[in-house]
């Protein structure tokens, strides 16, 4: 079954100017929470790697 729009969901308009972009802009304390974020990742894969050196150095010792 086939259903026609009949009117369009937007206004066509792209890019800056659409009334989406303006809703989702970000406020500054939402980027320093990104950044934290980002930062803790970072922080946690840096020491998954080292436990994983640490294992590592300790089977060669077996």
């Amino acid at each position: 079954m086939v259903v026609a729009v009949r009117e369009p969901s937007t206004d066509g308009r792209t890019g800056c100017g659409t009334r989406f972009a303006s809703l989702v802009r970000a406020s500054p304390q939402s980027i320093l929470g990104v950044a934290m974020a980002d930062l803790a990742f970072v922080v946690t894969v840096l020491a998954a790697f080292a436990l994983v050196a640490l294992v590592a150095r300790g089977v060669t010792k077996l």
